[in-house]
């Protein structure tokens, strides 16, 4: 007689911040679930962070569920080694019922209802399952980076530690998103030359007229508003974030001064042709943009101000410190003393183990606020899951506590009614 696989109510799949908050709710209300973890929780925050890494946010917008910040900085900026520590002492809080080591390799529907999960520990069933792996699974690369010369290093961002880790020469970055810019910067400051191939990403100011400028959006409800009421409704989920760091207590990050500084920019890298690096003639407008949305957040700022009386110091705009002479589209590989390159053009979602009819074209899953189109198939922890704090620690616990309702709502049966199913290792309910 064949042995039924081992069953839960719920299976969580991924330990990270999502994922474990998640946890906490299901534990208040009782509800019979495991988390498996193909690392060990919060391993992203861990192992795939530069080692100046510091948050963007400031640290009161850290609310988990039952572990807000509550050191002596709240509109600092938690380093890696700090940040770290307060996610070690929210894993110990929730005590999530995880298993370590544990990958998942499939998800689907079973005939008999449910679903059927196959890990790398052997088959488990569940009546609901939730994605919160997030959406940054495969690196960026692109293919033609094999023809790159073999002597030539090659990191992503997730792999870059510190400047010291690279071989002598100039380094080439790619991409100037919130990780792009931050390691240019990274580089700059350790003295580094450094090569940036620009993007279209935005930016904006750190500080305005007296305050932070998470500070003054979170006031004017920016962190909460549902994507179904963004003016890109779900197209917002494909924007890149605003370049801004909180590094030495928070500044700007100014492409341009970094340029007046000796740092050159391009714009988009589109190839290579034999050892020349070839660049869209698009850096001029790159920067133009950055400095349009920049300027344009600080607009809003300023209305938001006037319309509520607000006492504040004097509004201001920012003036280009520095303008590309000409858009230089090809750069040598030796002549500009090239030794590395560090990828920073994102990741790709990986999706492809999860067995259902909820995907787009680009393999993205389709969701309202995590409920996906087959029964009892949730997915949490993607950026605008459903506001735009989804992507911050601020707004993890709201869609976690969502999901946890959704979940306490679909039973059908009470847990007893199925003790017999259940995992002897399946936890004891916490009140938390």
């Amino acid at each position: 007689m064949t042995q039924a696989p081992e069953h839960h109510e719920v299976i969580i799949v991924g330990a990270g911040q999502a994922g474990l908050s998640l946890s906490y709710y299901l534990q208040q209300r009782g509800i019979d679930h495991v988390v498996l973890e193909k690392h060990r929780p919060l391993h992203v925050w861990r192992e795939r962070r530069w080692d100046s890494f510091c948050l963007v946010t400031p640290n009161w917008q850290c609310k988990l569920p039952g572990w807000d910040y509550t050191g002596d900085d709240p509109h600092g900026f938690m380093k890696k080694d700090e940040l770290v520590a307060w996610l070690d002492g929210f894993e110990r809080h929730v005590a999530a019922p995880v298993r370590s080591g544990v990958a998942v390799q499939r998800v689907a529907p079973a005939a008999a209802g449910g679903f059927d999960v196959l890990t790398s520990d052997g088959a488990l069933h569940a009546d609901q399952v939730v994605v919160a792996s997030g959406g940054y699974h495969t690196p960026i690369v692109p293919r033609w980076a094999e023809r790159l010369p073999a002597d030539v290093v090659q990191l992503h961002s997730e792999q870059y530690r510190h400047a010291g880790q690279l071989p002598e020469g100039a380094v080439l970055v790619v991409g100037c998103g919130q990780s792009g810019a931050q390691i240019a910067e990274d580089l700059h400051l350790a003295g580094r030359r450094v090569v940036l191939a620009t993007g279209n990403a935005p930016r904006c100011a750190r500080f305005y007229r007296g305050r932070d400028v998470v500070d003054w959006l979170a006031d004017m409800g920016y962190y909460d508003m549902p994507v179904h009421e963004h003016p890109l409704r779900e197209g917002v989920r494909d924007n890149t974030n605003h370049y801004v760091t909180g590094r030495d207590g928070g500044r700007d990050i100014d492409l341009r001064q970094f340029a007046r500084e000796g740092m050159q920019l391009y714009g988009s890298l589109q190839g290579l042709d034999g050892e020349q690096l070839q660049f869209a003639p698009d850096l001029r407008e790159h920067l133009d943009q950055a400095d349009r949305i920049y300027n344009g957040i600080n607009a809003s700022i300023d209305q938001y101000i006037a319309r509520q009386g607000i006492d504040a110091p004097a509004p201001g705009a920012y003036a280009p410190v520095w303008q590309p002479d000409a858009e230089r589209t090809r750069l040598s590989l030796r002549e500009a003393g090239i030794g590395s390159v560090v990828w920073c053009i994102g990741f790709a979602p990986d999706f492809s183990w999860v067995d259902g009819p909820v995907f787009n074209g680009r393999g993205q899953p389709g969701h309202r606020r995590g409920v996906s189109a087959q029964p009892g198939l949730y997915f949490l922890g993607l950026p605008w899951l459903y506001t735009w704090g989804s992507g911050r620690f601020s707004g993890v616990a709201r869609d976690a506590l969502y999901l946890a309702e959704q979940i306490e709502g679909r039973r059908t049966q009470p847990p007893i009614i199925r003790g017999f199913l259940r995992s002897e290792s399946a936890p004891n309910p916490r009140i938390s």
